[in-house]
């Protein structure tokens, strides 16, 4: 699948804006630790992608009820659902100069009962973008960070009515923005967020 910028201005995938805050000293302190061990922008990468899928439980699998939106929130509180948990990444990226852009997948809920919206990121490395998915593994969900073939959380069937949407935004689409900031808990989440990418 040919990925699609949605500005062709780079230099809107480094911004930092209300979701994305990189600027925040919580997003700052955890960049310079992973950044410590990191012998270049790659190693740096995966070892983020890893940090946020692996330290920040997708709120759905712990079972928390609270509702994070903000990258800053996220690291701090230590929960969000996939599309927080992208933001988070995104935060840590682009505070060390990596170009990261905000994708979106249409999937079938597990117990095939409608479709839901799924968030990941995109990295630009080498002149490419490399989906990254790191909402957090679990049985049956061994997502990695790869430039290789895509190792993301959730293949889609097309088949199905599963979607990869190519378009990737340099800020969160402000539907699942506004469904985010608007949910006074995961439940009542779980109940606005959209089926698919709004046109």
């Amino acid at each position: 699948m040919e990925l699609i910028q949605n500005t062709s201005d780079l230099s809107a995938y480094l911004v930092a804006d209300e979701a994305i805050d990189h600027t925040h000293p919580v997003v700052r302190d955890t960049a310079a630790r992973l950044a410590k061990g990191a012998t270049d922008s790659y190693v740096y990468a995966r070892a983020a992608f890893e940090f946020v899928r692996d330290t920040v439980p997708h709120s759905a699998d712990s079972g928390d009820p609270r509702v994070t939106w903000r990258a800053s929130d996220v690291l701090e509180q230590g929960t969000g659902i996939c599309h927080a948990k992208a933001h988070a990444l995104a935060a840590l990226l682009r505070a060390e100069g990596i170009p990261t852009a905000l994708c979106y997948q249409r999937l079938l809920h597990d117990d095939g009962s409608g479709f839901v919206l799924h968030g990941l990121v995109a990295v630009r490395f080498d002149g490419s973008w490399h989906r990254q998915d790191p909402r957090g593994n679990k049985p049956g969900v061994d997502a990695r960070f790869s430039l290789g073939s895509e190792r993301l959380a959730f293949p889609v069937d097309g088949a199905a009515g599963e979607v990869d949407y190519p378009t990737l935004f340099a800020a969160p689409h402000p539907v699942i923005l506004d469904v985010l900031k608007k949910a006074p808990d995961r439940p009542r989440l779980w109940a606005t967020l959209p089926e698919e990418l709004p046109a």
